[in-house]
């Protein structure tokens, strides 16, 4: 007995006609299933994007087929026919779907399946933020966001400096999936670009590759010291009178990038910066309007980090002596007292008595 499935059937007799299939293949004689020919199912394409149409071929080999036809829940309509074939077309295709191929060859069903996948591009490819500054020689984890995208099994994601691959990872099941890679941070990595890139390779689809980069993100890598920079300055000067300060630190990377501040209490002193390797030297001239303790701050900021010294200069207030005479105009052998004054703690010596 053969079984006629009508294009009109609802999609809740699906299953119905399924089981049907299968109870009347279960009552076939052996060698009655038809099997000396098989239905076959071409696919054009065998992926779409969502709402895309299929064109479907259903062939066999037997000189006798008839009522070839095409089970589905889709929307569908006959593009054609002839001797052992006819072709359908599938229309607005949002999902995965199995359809059928049937058809009656020498009074007997023959039935063969197929599947039509649905291929999303990711609607998120992001490279998570970096931290401002990456300390050197400390691992950093690189970690890309995924939103999107299928088949899954056919999607992987990689992660770049600049062209160079640092790892690859299938993308996992899940809304929004995440890769990561762990590299550590050397000083090649300094302002080096970092992005990721999903694969949807569906060549074995007789498709492309379509690959989706994110936006990159530059890193910034640093080393600070562990002794504080070296300042130098005088012990001791006057009022009002200028005097050098110098302030150098080694072992900083990138001494080019870090921030500098040399202060005389309160007050800036705006100093020359100079790099040259790994050492920073900032120079500056002070003076000061007071007399008393100073101090004298060096402030190296890189990387969020902070090294700092500080000085004390004592500065004084040194006023000339004051010379003066009893007498201006005397004769030869006349007693003329001579008086010498100067600031407190001073030490003065009268030359020429």
């Amino acid at each position: 007995m053969a079984t006629m499935v009508p294009s009109w059937l609802p999609s809740g007799a699906y299953w119905i006609f399924l089981i049907s299939l299968l109870l009347v293949a279960c009552l076939l004689p052996p060698g009655a299933q038809g099997q000396e020919f098989q239905m076959r199912v071409e696919l054009q394409p065998p992926a779409v994007l969502p709402g895309e149409s299929v064109l479907v071929n259903c062939s066999t080999d037997c000189l006798h087929a008839k009522l070839i036809s095409v089970e589905t829940y889709l929307l569908w309509e006959p593009v054609g026919s002839g001797r052992g074939w006819a072709a359908f077309q599938l229309n607005n295709v949002t999902g995965d779907t199995q359809f059928f191929c049937f058809g009656l060859c020498d009074d007997f069903q023959i039935v063969r399946s197929s599947n039509i996948t649905i291929y999303r591009f990711p609607e998120r490819v992001e490279l998570a933020p970096l931290p401002p500054w990456h300390p050197l020689d400390k691992p950093l984890l690189l970690s890309c966001l995924l939103s999107g995208g299928a088949p899954r099994a056919h999607l992987t994601v990689a992660l770049f400096k600049g062209e160079e691959e640092l790892g690859r990872q299938p993308a996992a099941k899940g809304e929004p999936t995440e890769v990561t890679v762990t590299v550590s941070a050397s000083r090649d990595d300094h302002g080096a670009n970092f992005s990721c890139r999903t694969e949807l390779d569906l060549r074995s689809q007789g498709l492309g590759l379509f690959q989706n980069s994110s936006a990159p993100r530059k890193l910034q890598t640093f080393a600070m010291p562990v002794t504080p920079p070296r300042l130098v300055v005088p012990q001791f000067s006057e009022v009002e009178t200028l005097w050098p300060v110098e302030c150098t630190l080694d072992g900083i990377f990138p001494a080019s990038e870090a921030q500098v501040q040399l202060a005389l209490g309160n007050q800036s002193l705006n100093p020359a910066v100079v790099s040259h390797g790994d050492r920073l030297t900032a120079t500056a001239t002070a003076k000061a309007e007071q007399k008393g303790a100073h101090e004298i701050v060096c402030n190296v900021t890189l990387g969020g980090k902070t090294l700092e010294t500080r000085e004390n200069v004592t500065i004084q207030s040194f006023q000339g002596p004051n010379l003066t005479l009893s007498e201006h105009n005397v004769n030869e052998g006349t007693i003329v007292i001579v008086t010498c004054t100067a600031g407190p703690q001073v030490l003065f010596t009268l030359v020429g008595i």
